[in-house]
């Protein structure tokens, strides 16, 4: 007798599961994973309408007789709970399966459905029922043309017909595609990695969740075709609760990626998602899990899970970068991302961040990591001492940045963090402009999506007289960090070093429209309107930027009345007094001590007000302490419009000479 024909298999997949819907399997890389019964129907009950809602009504009476009474909310429940737990989903991030409060739930990502046909000319004799049995026990439906022909005339025919049916299929995709457009998806060449969200339930875990959203920033920042949002900016976006369009036009990127981080002791659940942003789409989820000395593997993986999706291809050298299988150690990673997490505060929280890589160190003491992390902490002082407690001036805190980052570079000279300090150390310390030069450039080779290397180079080519090239720069910075402040702040700076006033008014109103509060963008605004003859204005953006700097209402109105009464020279004299006043106490937060800029005053600050009373003698004393403590803002004596009162000074000349500035 004759065996019943079956329906050709039909096999769902998404992300890494396959789902044989015939024989009511699902795998996971070719691996069965125990599901059925409920779980499974409600599976295949979602697959059936994907992106669509399942209401729960339809649900309850898939899943049960309508005469039989159940707590529908209960085994349900239970039914999805199961489910997700054998997806590694998760209700408040679902990747799968999403719940529509008071209405039901949907399959949210994207799945690709296949009907698994076998060609029916090579295995079917001749015979004239409709379907047999293969040897191999298989049923297998016939094609009734196909079935009255035998051996290669079967062959040839179902070839033809197969030929026919593509030249027939292409020719109607091609007239389609011409008629409507195309329906490919828009390229992505630009992303942001969204802050992990820290499902540990402990805030004090955050640091950990914030750093792997920078190391997976920094992994992908790797992939040159990519562009990709540096971690300052996205950062603003930890708990918003925008949409995803509107965080993707913010930061002007044509997908994201998001996910979880769950944490138990040293074993680690990360889930990951790529989401377009227009139209927006799921396009890939996964999970891993991982303990934390497997987490560089982790991170590796899933950057490259991300550049497969989107479809770019990887340089060799990338490919090297990202498959980096090096275990670390628990213990010192986890101080290593502690340091990190407090030396990006900005704060005085340096200082401690400084004793967590030192920690670090000597539990690990082969980890590049933690010593390019520690170069980078060091190097930030040389440009901003007020960072550290005491009085420490870059001459003293930059040899521990080259030393650290020298180490690094030992350990891995594939260290873009670590090249971007030494060329900053190369710069400030060592006054090494080739070296700084070289630097710099081979921190970008390896992460063209580093966004200080590029800020720090802009200003090191704006300081040599390459306007052209800064302003490039700085627009990439600006691009690859979009809301930071530092960002912001250099982008307006190397612009006012080339001598494009408007561009930095033009760009500093754009900053105070990011941050109304943001002092520095004022002060900018001062400059520009100081060497465009409009003093009164300069004035009033200056004492802008002092009050948000955090100087006291007294102190203020103080400012306010000398200048009525004396003008900027006025002005200036005050200014200097109240320095003078905040030199006598400890280091302390400007918003809280009330001396507002006086906090941040270098020598090369106080030079420049001597230089606007015409002090010259007195700045020129201010300048040879500034060259002695090697601070940072003496690589721009040559392009920086203020000392243009002094350039034809003897003494200025050999100090110009002896920072070594390219002539």
């Amino acid at each position: 007798m004759a065996t019943e024909s079956t329906a050709p298999t039909r096999i769902v997949r998404f992300g890494t599961f396959e789902v044989d819907l015939s024989r009511r399997e699902l795998r996971k890389g070719g691996v069965r994973i125990k599901l059925h019964g409920q779980p499974f129907e409600v599976l295949a009950m979602l697959l059936e309408r994907p992106g669509e809602t399942v209401p729960r009504e339809v649900a309850q009476q898939r899943l049960w007789p309508t005469d039989t009474f159940v707590d529908f909310d209960h085994g349900v429940n239970t039914a999805i709970n199961r489910l997700r737990e054998a997806l590694g989903d998760s209700a408040e991030n679902p990747r799968f399966i999403e719940t529509v409060p008071r209405r039901g739930y949907r399959f949210i990502a994207p799945v690709e459905s296949q009907a698994a046909a076998t060609p029916a000319a090579n295995v079917i004799p001749a015979g004239p029922s409709s379907s047999e049995t293969s040897s191999s026990g298989a049923t297998l439906a016939a094609t009734p043309v196909v079935a009255r022909v035998y051996g290669r005339r079967t062959k040839v025919l179902a070839l033809a017909i197969a030929g026919i049916a593509l030249l027939i299929g292409l020719s109607l995709s091609s007239v389609r595609e011409r008629l409507l457009g195309g329906r490919k998806s828009p390229r992505i060449e630009s992303l942001a990695v969204l802050p992990l969200v820290n499902l540990s339930g402990n805030p004090d875990q955050d640091y950990f969740a914030d750093g792997m959203t920078e190391a997976l920033t920094t992994d992908l920042g790797k992939i040159s075709a990519l562009r990709v949002i540096s971690r300052t900016s996205v950062m603003q976006y930890k708990g918003t609760k925008k949409s995803l369009p509107e965080i993707a036009r913010e930061l002007n990127v044509d997908a994201v990626v998001e996910g979880t981080l769950a944490r138990s002791g040293s074993h680690l659940r990360i889930t990951a998602n790529l989401l377009q942003a227009f139209p927006e789409k799921h396009l890939w989820a996964d999970s891993y899990e991982s303990e934390l000395g497997d987490i560089l593997t982790v991170q590796g993986q899933v950057a490259r899970a991300v550049a497969r999706e989107v479809q770019v291809k990887l340089t060799p050298e990338e490919q090297k970068l990202l498959g980096n299988t090096r275990r670390v150690n628990p213990k010192a990673h986890d101080d290593y991302l502690k340091g990190r997490y407090l030396c990006n505060t900005e704060s005085l929280k340096v200082d401690t961040a400084i004793q967590y890589f030192q920690q670090a160190i000597e539990e690990a003491p082969d980890d590049p990591l933690t010593y390019a992390g520690l170069a980078n902490c060091y190097a930030m002082g040389g440009w901003w001492p007020d960072l550290f407690a005491g009085d420490l001036s870059p001459a003293e805190i930059m040899p521990k940045a080259r030393a650290a980052a020298l180490k690094a570079l030992q350990l891995d000279e594939a260290s873009a963090e670590a090249h971007t300090a030494l060329a900053d150390v190369e710069l400030v310390l060592n006054r090494n402009w080739s070296g700084a030069e070289r630097e710099f450039k081979r921190a970008i080779e390896l992460n063209s999506n580093d966004s200080l290397a590029h800020a720090w180079y802009a200003h090191y080519l704006a300081a040599v007289g390459r306007f052209d090239e800064s302003t490039a720069e700085a627009t990439r910075s600006l691009e690859l960090d979009p809301l930071s402040k530092s960002s912001m702040d250099f982008a307006e700076w190397a612009l006012y070093l080339a001598h494009r006033y408007d561009l930095v008014v033009q760009q500093s109103r754009k900053s105070l429209e990011l941050a109304p509060k943001f002092p520095w963008a004022h002060f900018d605004l001062g400059l520009v309107y100081e060497r465009t003859g409009r003093g009164s204005e300069a004035i009033q953006e200056f004492m802008k930027a002092e009050e948000l700097f955090g100087m006291s209402q007294d102190r203020l109105a103080e400012l306010r009345k000398v200048y009525h009464q004396s003008g900027e020279k006025g002005y200036w004299r005050k200014i200097l007094a109240f320095c003078r006043e905040a030199s006598k106490q400890p280091r302390k937060f400007a918003s809280t001590s009330g001396y507002g800029f006086c906090e941040y005053m270098t020598n090369m600050e106080v030079a420049a007000a001597q230089v606007r009373l015409g002090e010259f003698n007195a700045a020129f004393e201010s300048l040879e302490r500034a060259y002695t403590k090697h601070e940072a803002g003496l690589i721009y004596l040559k392009v920086d419009p203020l000392w243009d009162d002094l350039s034809s000074d003897a003494r200025f000349q050999n100090l110009v000479r002896r920072v070594g500035l390219p002539q």
